[in-house]
């Protein structure tokens, strides 16, 4: 069974280069190791109207959409009363996360910024944090994480046991040193054109000591034309002079 997905990255401090993002990664291995591949990524500002709309439109088009950053206490962490606007639902109190952040906190030290994270979209069902307790959580096919990435890595480790799987995403790969991407692109595509079903991919490196050449990869879902698309990839590779090395090549 074929499942996709979507990331929203939400910040403005992704945009202005403040934050370095090291959520996507992460999250593209993961889903594919789950059958959910991601298939598109989007990075938009803290500004309502483009988070409502971008919720609206990708939960429409891929079977689950998954969002980091947005979810904390301050004035510009605005995900939450977004997806509930997207969903045409209240944002209010989560009484059991009210209770759980107030115990955290101190009923002295929960003031009204802190109260902000125990308010969900009605309906959401909390994605616990083991890290710092605030939770995400997730309303239909939109899950909502945390942007710190170690919080937003634990808090899909939580998530993920619920998610509904696909087919898992198989890749192989060649490497070689004696040949660049130039020399090897009219093959690759011959070899793309039998294997429409597959995604092919020529990645170039350059490591210290004049060491470079190209990586080609063969994934997909179907592990048995994986298996012969990175044949003809090596048989490619070995016509041209190639000296094909299979896996990745070393760092």
């Amino acid at each position: 069974m074929r499942r996709t997905s979507a990331l929203i990255l939400i910040g403005n401090e992704i945009l202005s280069g403040r934050t370095r993002d090291d959520n996507i990664q992460f999250l593209a291995l993961r889903l594919g190791e789950l059958g959910i591949p991601l298939v598109e990524i989007r990075v938009i500002p803290d500004i309502r109207s483009t988070i409502v709309n971008t919720v609206t439109e990708l939960r429409a088009r891929f079977d689950e959409v998954f969002t980091t950053g947005g979810i904390g206490p301050t004035h510009d962490d605005i995900t939450s009363p977004c997806v509930a606007e997207a969903f045409g639902v209240p944002w209010e109190i989560h009484p059991p996360t009210f209770a759980v952040l107030e115990e955290r906190f101190g009923a002295e030290n929960f003031n009204a910024a802190r109260q902000r994270m125990a308010k969900l979209p009605r309906g959401a069902t909390p994605i616990a944090n083991p890290v710092s307790i605030a939770p995400g959580f997730s309303l239909g096919n939109v899950h909502v994480l945390a942007g710190v990435p170690r919080i937003m890595r634990a808090m899909f480790d939580e998530l993920a046991p619920t998610l509904q799987r696909g087919a898992p995403v198989f890749s192989r790969t060649w490497h070689t040193t004696l040949l660049g991407e130039g020399a090897l692109a009219d093959g690759l595509e011959a070899i793309q054109d039998r294997f429409a079903d597959l995604d092919l991919g020529s990645y170039p490196f350059h490591r210290e000591g004049e060491r470079h050449g190209v990586a080609l990869v063969a994934k997909g879902q179907d592990i048995q034309r994986v298996n012969e698309a990175a044949q003809a990839i090596h048989d490619l590779l070995n016509a041209k002079g190639g000296s094909p090395v299979e896996g990745e090549p070393p760092v």
